[in-house]
């Protein structure tokens, strides 16, 4: 399915930021390929152990670097993915995306930055960050504040999870098709009830058919990096494949069917490993992998509780605890791989601290383009890490925010604000006792599951932390 035809913009440079004579002349093409609630114990690479079979994430990892501590910005879908496009914590945005666009009007994202400094750039999956107007849309009518509006010269993709309401495919600012009929709601019986082939009753449009997604998002992907081989001028393309998958509905096609052991999750996360594959054929074929940066990921942890550990054998959230929603390792750290050929040695493996707000400060690194005081609050340069320069983080430290679950990180050292996991997991939250701690102080460097609370037994390092994060809320970022 051949996507609309893609404008080129000419260079764009402002007072305030922007390309500058380039760190990199001939800067290379760019796929960010984001999985949906992806566990970091799936893939194969971080987890000898694991059930689901992932040979192309390997191959991936194989090829380029593994990142052992990186984390998304949030525990779920909408905050992890403002940060990611924005470079700032996503507690500092307001994220009613059912009533509005959250990326504010102006902001720079990475797909501003990227097609101001010449790129080609397209997106194509899950957006789950709004639009103008919101819920009742006229959907005969352009749709505001989305990825054209954020950056990207073309879209295609559904507007938010593959289990809410309402199921409509969105090619640029414009609904295909309205949803203009209803559809039932499904579960699957044996998973808890946010698990299985799960999705709500509601509107649903007359070509829109769940199973067909994720598929149809890759053909777009492959349509566009065979398109762009093709062009004359070879402009440096962005793509940004943003899968709805494996969040629910666990929707595995025919050819998945029993590979795996961790049931029709683990059959998902199989087609997910499948559609990375088809994308790196893709690439191969096309003759841009030399010259592509590759990089794969998760929004956040998976939806995999300890009675399916115990029952498919397959720890989804690779010995961490917790799972999507927490404040908990398994809640945040994801799997982030990154393929550069010719730049990143094969087969490296960094405990660099990395969060998804750092790939606009490194995009603007490997472009050359001066980030603006007010765009990339919470951004850092993490190029040399991912180049094998750096092993440790100049400023140690990480804030990870959800709701009103705050982590931040300094070293080895955790901090929860909080009792219990502030998510899905229970108990969700603990009332602190009169003699006891108030929150979660761990180390985990040698304490990796969050076993033993630290929090009276070190008042100095929570004054520190706490301090940190209140210095970080009063000036409204953490980059200098």
């Amino acid at each position: 399915m051949i996507r609309a035809t893609i404008t080129l913009l000419l260079l764009i440079t402002t007072t305030c930021g922007g390309p500058e004579e380039g760190l990199s002349r001939n800067p290379p093409n760019i796929v960010l390929i984001l999985a949906d609630d992806m566990g970091y114990g799936d893939p194969g690479c971080y987890n000898p152990l694991s059930k689901t079979p992932t040979p192309n994430l390997d191959r991936l990892a194989a090829e380029g670097i593994r990142f052992t501590d990186a984390h998304a910005p949030a525990s779920w879908c909408v905050p992890s993915r403002y940060g990611l496009l924005t470079g700032r914590y996503p507690c500092r945005a307001t994220l009613d995306w059912r009533s509005r666009a959250v990326i504010e009007s102006g902001r720079l994202t990475i797909a501003t930055l990227l097609k101001q400094s010449g790129y080609i750039t397209a997106m194509v999956g899950k957006w789950h960050l709004g639009f103008d107007g919101g819920p009742d849309y006229d959907f005969t009518r352009p749709l505001r504040g989305g990825p054209l509006d954020q950056g990207f010269d073309s879209y295609f993709g559904i507007p938010h999870s593959l289990d809410i309401t309402p199921y409509y495919y969105i090619r640029d600012r414009l609904a295909v098709q309205a949803p203009s009929g209803l559809i039932e709601a499904n579960a699957s019986g044996g998973w808890s009830p946010i698990q299985g082939a799960f999705w709500r009753a509601g509107q649903i449009a007359p070509d829109f058919r769940h199973k067909e997604v994720l598929p149809r998002f890759v053909e777009e992907a492959i349509d566009i990096i065979e398109e762009h081989a093709g062009t004359e001028s070879d402009p440096p393309l962005f793509l940004y494949l943003a899968l709805p998958a494996p969040h629910t509905p666990w929707l595995p096609t025919a050819a998945f069917k029993g590979r795996g052991a961790a049931d029709m999750y683990g059959e998902f996360v199989a087609q997910v490993d499948d559609v990375v594959g088809q994308v790196l054929k893709a690439l191969d074929e096309a003759g841009m992998s030399e010259d592509t940066l590759l990089i794969f990921s998760s929004d956040n942890g998976p939806v995999w509780y300890e009675v399916d550990v115990e029952r498919y054998g397959h720890d989804s959230a690779g010995t961490f605890r917790g799972m999507k929603g927490d404040a908990w390792e398994a809640g945040h750290r994801v799997p982030f791989i990154v393929r550069w050929p010719g730049r990143v040695e094969p087969g490296q493996v960094s405990s660099y601290l990395v969060t998804f707000t750092d790939l606009l400060a490194t995009f603007a690194s490997l472009v050359g383009y001066t980030l603006p005081s007010d765009a990339g609050e919470d951004s850092f340069d993490i190029l040399p890490a991912v180049l094998g320069e750096s092993k440790e983080r100049p400023v140690e430290q990480a804030i990870v925010f959800k709701a009103d679950a705050t982590v931040v990180r300094k070293g080895p050292w955790k901090l929860i604000t909080h009792l219990g996991s502030g998510g899905l997991s229970k108990p969700k939250r603990i009332q602190p006792s009169e003699d006891g701690p108030e929150g979660q102080l761990y180390n985990l460097q040698d304490d990796s599951g969050e076993t033993e609370n630290l929090w009276s037994d070190r008042p100095d390092l929570v004054r520190e932390l706490t301090s940190l994060l209140d210095g970080h809320r009063r000036r409204g970022r953490s980059r200098p």
